[in-house]
């Protein structure tokens, strides 16, 4: 068990003398400040973790927990068995709505993958799917901010921020936690998603952009030379470190401390990191950056894959960022369409991963905030379904090929080795090393979990 660092950045700053020369040579010690190289608690499985979010709630029983029965009873009321469903919408008594996809068993294993998924599909025995999932929140602001904090109230840190408080960095030029999204729509909640809540702001998720220039204003402006920029920062550290000592509860200036000096080093290794014009034109292809649909996300995918192999703790992608995934309506266009802009690109993930050796140290975890109700919206559409829902998990010692628990015949509530956040946070924690009840930070003297006391690892994931 730990509590808060027993350092400050700001006594670590302080240690460093009045110099930002000497602040940046003590910046490169691994051995000094929060995001120091730490051990975990046990032996991880995955370095590494690559959250891929598809925001907005994809119907898990058109895509990866087929439904016979459903279909069967399409047009249908749901059965008096069922019991009363509390919807988002309020739409009651709305008919069943049967899948339109075609499902077929792939590779070794036999897992189910909809037709909505053919290149994904190609890496059935590489995925854990996880088919019994359930959560809290019914509206998108509760279920986002559970899926990424534990809780449907904000202000707690997200899983990002924790696995960056428990472990570290091993790379002190890059950040250790980044997040980058497929649009610019907002996604729901914004920056509380990748949040630090009440622990120090410094670990914080690093928002980065998909295009063309990823890290903008990274590079100093041109004719500045090095030492110019140094003592500028030097300047700044010097009417920051009077205010901080005025102020020491207030971990943003920490933070913006050491943004400073991530910055200042990610001169020199960022612009190669993000950099995906140095891959090959065949690296491009596979993760389907030749094709206008599928770029975006493909080059998305292409940056985690780039961070991670360098270093870089945990990277969440947002898809379908703004909420695109909520099919409350024409679910057939929808979904097709996210999917198609998806599904190439994290087959194309998997592939690299495996390739260069990196998913046996990587966990990629696929889902959204929830799933869809078998039963009808609007006709053709889904309401929100928080009680039984899928996501996947791959790589990072987890074993391929299995389908994890069930939801009941319809697909509307998790029956069968029922998976809460909390559960699933446990299992993403265990795997990289790190016990949920043992992951402890002290805030106003109450000690602190990421799942809020409560959850187990589901060690099976792992065989």
């Amino acid at each position: 068990m730990w509590n808060s660092p027993a350092r400050t950045r700001r006594e670590w700053l302080a240690a460093a003398g009045g110099g930002f020369g000497t602040l940046a040579l003590a910046a490169l010690d691994a051995t000094a400040g929060p995001l120091a190289p730490r051990k975990p608690h046990f032996a991880p499985k995955a370095k590494s973790c690559i959250f891929l979010f598809m925001e907005g709630g994809p119907s898990h029983i058109d895509t990866f927990d087929p439904k016979p029965e459903l279909d069967k009873l399409a047009g249908q009321p749901l059965p008096a068995s069922f019991g009363k469903v509390i919807l988002a919408m309020g739409e009651n008594h709305a008919p069943l709505l049967g899948s339109r996809r075609q499902w077929k068993r792939h590779g070794q294993s036999g897992l189910w993958v909809s037709d909505w998924l053919p290149e994904i599909a190609k890496h059935a025995d590489d995925l854990a799917v996880l088919r019994s999932c359930y959560a809290d929140g019914i509206n998108h602001s509760a279920g986002v901010c559970q899926m990424n904090t534990g809780s449907i109230l904000g202000g707690r840190p997200s899983l990002g921020a924790w696995v960056t408080y428990g472990l570290g960095t091993v790379n002190q030029d890059l950040p250790a936690f980044v997040v980058m999204q497929d649009n610019q729509s907002t996604v729901v909640n914004g920056p509380r998603n990748w949040s630090a809540g009440f622990m120090p702001a410094v670990y914080q998720g690093t928002r980065i952009q998909g295009g063309a220039e990823p890290i903008p204003h990274l590079n100093p402006p041109e004719g500045i030379a090095d030492a110019e920029q140094r003592g500028k920062l030097e300047f700044l550290y010097a009417l920051n470190r009077d205010y901080a000592r005025k102020h020491p509860d207030q971990s943003e200036l920490d933070a913006r401390l050491t943004s400073y000096e991530l910055a200042f080093r990610m001169q020199a290794e960022a612009p190669q990191a993000v950099d995906v014009s140095k891959e090959t034109a065949a690296t491009q292809a596979l993760y389907g950056m030749d094709n206008k649909e599928t770029q975006t996300m493909g080059r998305l995918c292409l940056l985690a894959r780039r961070l991670v192999e360098r270093g870089t703790r945990f990277v969440q992608i947002y898809h379908g960022a703004g909420s695109k995934w909520d099919a409350h309506t024409k679910l057939e266009e929808n979904h097709s369409g996210l999917c198609r802009s998806m599904d190439k690109p994290v087959a194309g993930l998997l592939a690299d991963l495996k390739a260069r050796g990196l998913l046996k140290d990587t966990l990629v975890v696929w889902g959204g905030e929830f799933g869809r109700t078998p039963m009808s919206e609007k006709g053709g559409g889904r309401d929100h379904n928080p009680t039984g829902f899928t996501m996947w998990m791959a790589g990072g010692g987890v074993k391929g090929g299995q389908a994890i628990g069930t939801t009941d015949e319809l697909g509307l509530r998790a029956v069968d080795n029922r998976l809460h956040v909390h559960d699933l946070h446990a299992t993403i924690l265990w795997l990289m090393g790190l016990g949920n009840m043992d992951l402890v930070y002290k805030y106003k003297g109450r000690p602190e979990r990421p799942t809020l006391n409560e959850g187990e690892p589901y060690k099976q994931v792992a065989g």
